[in-house]
C-alpha cells in the first residue's frame, strides 16, 4: 500500500493516507513533487500521461510528478520516479513550492504542496508505458506558446508552476 504524506499549508507533517483515497473527493492537502528537465539545447523534457491515469489521463505535464514516502526528500523522491517512469536519473535541485488544488471530476482531485525541482539531462529517455504515453523535447518559448492556445491539453499543476519555474531558471 503507497500513503502520500499529509500536511498543512507551511508543509508540517501531519499524518499519512493511502495515495488512491488521498485523491478522492474532497482531497485532503499532501505533499508532492513536479521535476522539470531541461536538455543542453535548453528544451523541456514534457509527458503525456497513461490513458488509464485516474486523473488528468493523456493530458500533457512537466517531466515527472509523484508524492515523496514518508521520510524521503522530494530530491530522492524526484530521482525515484525518473528512474521508474523515464529510465534515468540526474541531480535535481529544489526551486519553490506551491499550493494547488484542482477537481478532476466528481470522484478525483488534488490538493498539493508541490515541491518543484529542476535537473538536467541529455541522454536516452525510456518511458515506462504503465505511466507515460509519450514524450517530447520541447522549446520554452513553443510550450509557452501552446500553452497559451490550448491550455485544455495541459495538466492543472503543469499549467500553474511553468511560468514560476521560467522565472527561477531565468527565462521570463
Amino acid at each position: 500500500m503507497e500513503e502520500v504524506i499529509l500536511v498543512d499549508s507551511e508543509d508540517n507533517e501531519l499524518g499519512l493516507k493511502e495515495k488512491m483515497e488521498t485523491h478522492r473527493n474532497p482531497v485532503p492537502l499532501h505533499r508532492a513533487f513536479s521535476v522539470f528537465i531541461l536538455n543542453d539545447k535548453d528544451q523541456l523534457l514534457i509527458t503525456k500521461r497513461n490513458g488509464s491515469k485516474k486523473t488528468w489521463p493523456g493530458f500533457w505535464s512537466n517531466s515527472c510528478c509523484s508524492h515523496p514516502r514518508n521520510g524521503e526528500p522530494a530530491e530522492l523522491a524526484g530521482q525515484r520516479r525518473l528512474e521508474e517512469e523515464l529510465g534515468f536519473t540526474c541531480e535535481l535541485t529544489f526551486l519553490f513550492k506551491f499550493e494547488y488544488s484542482a477537481v478532476f471530476d466528481r470522484d478525483w482531485g488534488e490538493n498539493e504542496l508541490d515541491h518543484v525541482l529542476v535537473g538536467y539531462y541529455s541522454g536516452d529517455v525510456k518511458p515506462n508505458e504503465e505511466e507515460v504515453e509519450e514524450i517530447k523535447w520541447i522549446d520554452l518559448d513553443e510550450l509557452r506558446n501552446d500553452m497559451e492556445k490550448n491550455p485544455g491539453k495541459y495538466t492543472p499543476w503543469f499549467k500553474l508552476c511553468f511560468r514560476r519555474f521560467l522565472y527561477h531558471i531565468g527565462k521570463t
